[in-house]
């Protein structure tokens, strides 16, 4: 305890022999009651009077000195009437600038005390005053004497080394009184108290936490010291910085040991058990449990634990136990906690199960519970216990040791069987003696831990037939049993009034057994039916969720997507048992609005359970396959594909591979048409240059090859330095072929053909000349790392440096080639662009030409018709030309019609309408006559023509 032998504060600056003006009289009644009156000339001498009798001894300075002189040892009946004086005159409270002659003042008395127990009273006296608000003059006074007060208010934890019951007791009381401030009856003139908080915190810049906390080995033997100490540290506790100063002083181990002290009260237990709560609230949990993991520590918190579980009835009692039952799960958390060897694993995993399983065991013998609120706390606490135990530390040596042991308690004390108690449908309220809302909640917590359990012991779960009980309890979840669920807890939230919750749970059990891929989980599934079952739960949360769409409903979609996925992998029945009415159900999904990929909801996780499930669920059977072409799966994948979603492109790639082993879904590839008519091909080389231009791959303005050497290496792949590995590890370019999605792109147009590909443009083919020789430059990178690899270690033979010398040429006469494609292709599209102007250059000069025409004829025909001559001329030249345009054989034998209109003064054509005179009898008979057209007898209509005639 060297630090509570810290030397007493400095003594405060000496004075002038005069008073100090704290302890200076005020005006004030005369003895004789009458008002006291000064005159000029009898003020000094009646202040004079009044100091010389009353308050020269207790001038501090004179104090301070009094006390130091210990030649004499008749002075000690005036130290203690000095002392008094002190005390009488700052009955109130001490003021700021005073307070570090009076820590100087107590530190004198208790150097006294050891050879004179007269100054306990008087130091008892001062240490009481000092839990009084001090006194400042100025508001910057608190900030001013803020380092004298925070060393003045540590020195009272120091007084703690005082072998003195009644001084330690009344620093307690000094400090407690901290929190719990009253203003004075008076205040000293010229004075105001300080801030409320002003002691606690200059308490807390002082650190007397820390010295109170190492003050307790002094009171280890004194049961009423060391609970007015751990009242005081109740209330330093409190604060973060305080519970900080404490944990440097080793607190949680040094109050732990105390749980288990003897006390008839209880209070040392209580108030031990407080500071740690707060200690763990208020500071860094780790470093608590840390301190608390030693095994003597875990031994004092089990025995009181058991303690107060078989013999605790009231309802503080069961309420302390749960606090205890909190500290123990959070050593259970640390693998470095002796549990197991304390044998508290067993007791906890013991108390968790002995109600389910009815197991008599001689731990908990006795017990009974009384199914009170503290006992149903007490039951969720200790599944807890059961979720925490089953989680595996860390991949350490000791710690799967130790995780192994676990297991085995876990196993031996029928964990398994305990939880699946739980599932089976609810039958009625107030089962087992719990509430409705009760019961459902263990019942829930139960399911939850057993999804924790179930994968650590499958042996123990097919054992238990927990595949069939699930499966039973999820056709209950479907069925038109009335139910209502509370809802109340945190694992039944949405489940009020439906059974959603215990759908959603159970679903999780078969998810986490079902993703150890075990044949034995996966058999027993299949044979009891459960893809059909699945497929019609998985119906049911869809039309659910066309009623309303919550983050439950696809959770719960998404696990069974995801149990589906493990069952039918790679086992050809299991996928013809989904193939149709999965495909159906799939479809949907993969229609799923882009919208709600960004809701938060959990569509873009329903989205790739989705995806996963076509993969794994239809792919490999050709009748599934079939199917879904036929649904225009591949159409949707694209239309997916397209929306340009990052985290999509690997998963939609890969199925679309494997995919192209159907033969017919290359034409469904190619058929594909999205926005602007944009085809699949122009689609996939867009993903290139996008997955290239974030890799960081150089290309020039129009997108050709620049490095001869890399011309695909990333920016990355390029800063990596030279490592020798072994032959059977990958090197990075080849393990570059997996982060990105380029080696995808380039098989899936392998698989459309790199020939007459639609709907591409002169960018797409120069990038399409790079897709096309992947490979090449892949194997070039590979040699160029092996080359680079070989000069660090070896110097290659002539023959070897003469062969790796070509392989590199071979490489960059690779890339020079595709470079000069590129330009190539570059240089027919420039042309092509040329003649295509040239074109719309003759079409504008044409269209332009015939403006001009179409112009210069409107203002002849404006000119004709305001120019008389001008029409004359007009009409004489149209005349000329008509006539120049008929033919100069004349018909013979034939009758002549002329089309001139007699005294037409116009210039232009003339109408429709045509009067033809009819053929004179004469000619009757004449060339038609010979004709098949001739008539023979006249018609009915030419005997009207007569008769009107005639008329």
């Amino acid at each position: 305890m060297s630090s509570l032998a810290e030397p007493r504060a400095s003594r405060a600056p000496s004075r002038s022999p005069g008073r100090s003006p704290a302890l200076s009289p005020a005006p004030g009644p005369s003895r004789g009651g009458g008002e006291r009156r000064r005159s000029p000339s009898g003020a000094r001498a009646d202040s004079g009077a009044v100091q010389d009798t009353q308050l020269q001894s207790a001038d501090l300075n004179q104090v301070i000195k009094l006390l130091e002189d210990s030649e004499s040892k008749d002075l000690e009946k005036e130290q203690l009437k000095t002392l008094k004086k002190v005390v009488s005159r700052f009955e109130n409270g001490f003021p700021l600038e005073n307070l570090a002659q009076i820590i100087e003042i107590l530190n004198l008395c208790a150097e006294k005390l050891n050879e004179q127990e007269a100054f306990t009273e008087p130091l008892c006296e001062l240490i009481k005053l000092c839990g009084l608000p001090f006194h400042k003059r100025k508001f910057s006074d608190e900030v001013n004497y803020s380092v004298t007060i925070s060393k003045s208010i540590a020195q009272l934890g120091y007084l703690m080394r005082v072998p003195s019951s009644q001084v330690r007791i009344q620093i307690c009381k000094c400090i407690v009184s901290f929190y719990n401030m009253e203003l004075p009856r008076k205040l000293l003139s010229g004075y105001q108290p300080v801030s409320a908080n002003y002691k606690i915190q200059m308490a807390e810049l002082g650190g007397l936490a820390e010295t109170l906390v190492l003050s307790l080995a002094l009171v280890e033997n004194q049961l009423t010291e060391k609970l007015w100490v751990l009242k005081a540290l109740q209330h330093l506790s409190s604060s973060g910085v305080n519970c900080r100063l404490m944990m440097k002083a080793r607190a949680a181990s040094r109050l732990c040991l105390y749980l288990n002290g003897v006390d008839p009260s209880g209070q040392l237990l209580f108030r031990s058990s407080e500071i740690l709560w707060n200690l763990l609230e208020n500071s860094s949990k780790e470093e608590v449990v840390n301190q608390l993991s030693s095994l003597e520590c875990v031994y004092a918190l089990k025995e009181v634990f058991v303690d107060l579980l078989m013999h605790g009835f009231r309802h503080c009692d069961r309420q302390l136990r749960n606090d205890l039952l909190v500290i123990a799960t959070l050593l259970a958390e640390n693998p470095a906690a002796p549990m197991i060897e304390s044998g508290f694993t067993k007791l906890l995993i013991v108390l968790a199960t002995f109600t389910e399983v009815k197991i008599t065991n001689p731990l908990i013998k006795g017990l009974k519970l009384t199914y009170s609120y503290e006992d149903f706390e007490m039951k969720k606490l200790l599944f807890n216990v059961i979720g925490i135990l089953s989680k595996d530390p860390c991949a350490a040596q000791l710690c799967c040791f130790l995780f192994v042991l676990t297991l085995q308690l876990l196993s031996e004390n029928d964990v398994m069987p305990a939880l699946l108690y739980y599932v089976k449908p609810n039958q009625k309220p107030g089962f087992c003696d719990w509430s409705a809302a009760q019961y459902e909640e263990l019942q829930l917590h139960a399911i939850a831990i057993l999804a924790s359990v179930a994968p650590l012991l499958v042996d123990k779960y097919l054992s238990c037939q927990a595949n069939t009980l699930l499966l039973v309890f999820l056709e209950w979840c479907v069925g038109q049993d009335p139910f209502f669920g509370q809802g109340n807890s945190f694992h039944g939230t949405g489940g009020r009034g439906n059974k959603l919750a215990q759908m959603r749970y159970s679903l999780r059990v078969l998810r986490s057994v079902v993703s150890l891929y075990d044949d034995g989980v996966n058999l027993n599934l299949r044979d009891q039916g459960a893809i059909s079952q699945l497929l019609d739960i998985l119906k049911y949360a869809v039309n659910k969720s066309k009623e309303k769409e919550d983050a439950i409903l696809l959770e719960i979609q998404a696990d069974i997507l995801f149990i589906l996925s493990a069952l039918c992998e790679n086992d050809l029945h299991r996928k013809e048992l989904f193939s149709y009415e999965g495909v159906d159900i799939l479809i949907p999904f993969i229609q799923m609005d882009p919208k709600k990929l960004d809701s938060g909801l959990g569509h873009n996780r329903l989205l790739f359970s989705a995806l996963d499930c076509l993969w794994s669920c239809v792919i490999g059977c050709y009748n599934a396959e079939d199917y879904f072409l036929e649904k225009q799966g591949i159409f949707l994948l694209l239309d997916l594909l397209a929306l340009k979603q990052k985290n999509l492109y690997n998963v939609i790639l890969g199925i679309l591979l494997e995919f192209c082993d159907n033969l017919k879904t290359t034409s469904h590839i190619s058929t594909w048409r999205g926005e602007k008519d944009q085809t699949a091909a122009n689609l996939l080389i867009q993903l290139w240059r996008q997955e290239e231009l974030e890799l960081g791959v150089k290309r020039d303005r129009r997108g050709r090859i620049v490095d001869m050497k890399r011309p695909i290496a990333s920016s990355f792949q390029k800063q990596q330095e030279v490592i020798p590995m072994p032959a059977s590890y990958p090197s990075f370019a080849i393990m570059e072929i997996s982060e990105n999605i380029r080696a995808k792109l380039y098989s899936l147009l392998c698989k459309l053909g790199f020939e007459n590909l639609p709907g591409l443009s002169a960018e797409d083919f120069v990038t399409l000349a790079i897709i096309r020789h992947y490979i090449d430059f892949k194997v070039g990178e590979v040699w160029s790392e092996l080359c680079a690899e070989l000069k660090e270690e070896f110097r290659p033979v002539e023959s070897d440096e003469e062969a790796l010398k070509i392989i590199s040429e071979l490489s960059e006469d690779t890339g020079r080639k595709v470079a000069a494609q590129q330009t190539e292709v570059l240089e027919s599209q420039h042309r092509q662009e040329i003649q295509e102007e040239q074109k719309v250059y003759a079409k504008i000069i044409a269209t332009n030409k015939q403006r001009e025409i179409v112009n210069k004829s409107w203002e002849n025909f404006l000119t004709r018709t305001s120019n008389y001559e001008a029409l004359k001329k007009a009409k004489r030249l149209q005349e000329k030309s008509i006539e120049a345009s008929r033919s100069k054989s004349k018909t013979q034998n034939g009758t002549f019609h002329s089309t001139d209109i007699k005294g037409l003064g116009t210039t232009i054509g003339s109408g429709r309408l045509v009067t033809i005179g009819s053929t004179p009898p004469q000619l009757i008979g004449g060339p038609l006559a010979v004709t098949n057209l001739a008539l023979r007898k006249p018609s009915v209509c030419e005997g009207a023509l007569k008769k009107i005639k005639g008329i």
